[in-house]
């Protein structure tokens, strides 16, 4: 398996923008911390989202420009946000209500791994020093009806972060349903990570090298056996 970290694919606003042209239209989608966060700029043209965050907002916006702020109008990260028209504010016990009642159509998570049947850890690495608590990210996993989850494909320093099975402590077991990383679209499937699409400039091979786990190809694909 290759470390090399200078690798082809999306970039992060890409990978977002590619992830929403996955959401049907009509959703009501949670957004997690990091990379999910820039999915709520990209609505594709012709559908509605509606974005809940798990301290207490329904409609919420992409962040403002900087400076612009209402330093009382923030996510669940903590960073300033908008409220689309029509936005609902409530107690986070409420909106945790809504996450386990299985109100939820897609929680967008970032990941530390996920394994090959869905397995996913991405709240600690088990260090001494790591946070104490897995915290919402638990609710989401097993409240929200499907899970997507969007990261790099690979660790800083070109580990992988889809394996057959996650080393550090997991946040739900079998959870997964899609991956999207700057290397490919990868569905969670009973035999395992299937390709659904490559990156531009990205063969089957090099997202391959980049995994801790054999890849299927892509359905149709005259390779796959």
């Amino acid at each position: 398996m290759s470390t090399n970290t200078a690798i082809a694919g999306r970039t992060r606003e890409e990978m977002a923008q590619r992830l929403a042209r996955d959401i049907p239209n009509g959703s009501y989608v949670n957004l997690g911390i990091g990379i999910p966060e820039l999915i709520a700029r990209f609505v594709p043209e012709g559908r509605t989202f509606v974005y809940h965050t798990e301290n207490g907002l329904l409609g919420m916006g992409p962040s403002p420009e900087a400076g612009a702020g209402d330093p009382e109008l923030i996510n669940a990260g903590k960073r300033h946000v908008t409220a689309m028209p029509g936005a609902a504010y409530f107690h986070h016990a409420d909106s945790f209500a809504m996450i386990r009642g299985g109100h939820l159509d897609l929680s967008v998570l970032g990941a530390l791994q996920v394994a090959q049947h869905g397995d996913l850890a991405n709240w600690s690495t088990g260090e001494p020093d790591a946070i104490p608590a897995v915290g919402g990210a638990m609710d989401l996993v097993a409240g929200v009806k499907h899970v997507y989850v969007i990261t790099q494909h690979t660790t800083k320093t070109g580990a992988p972060k889809l394996v057959e099975s996650c080393s550090y402590p997991l946040t739900g077991r079998g959870v997964v349903d899609r991956v999207y990383t700057n290397l490919a679209v990868i569905e969670v499937t009973p035999e395992g990570f299937r390709v659904v699409e490559l990156s531009p400039g990205v063969d089957f091979d090099t997202v391959q090298n980049h995994t801790g786990a054999t890849l299927l190809r892509p359905s149709g694909d005259p390779n796959d056996e």
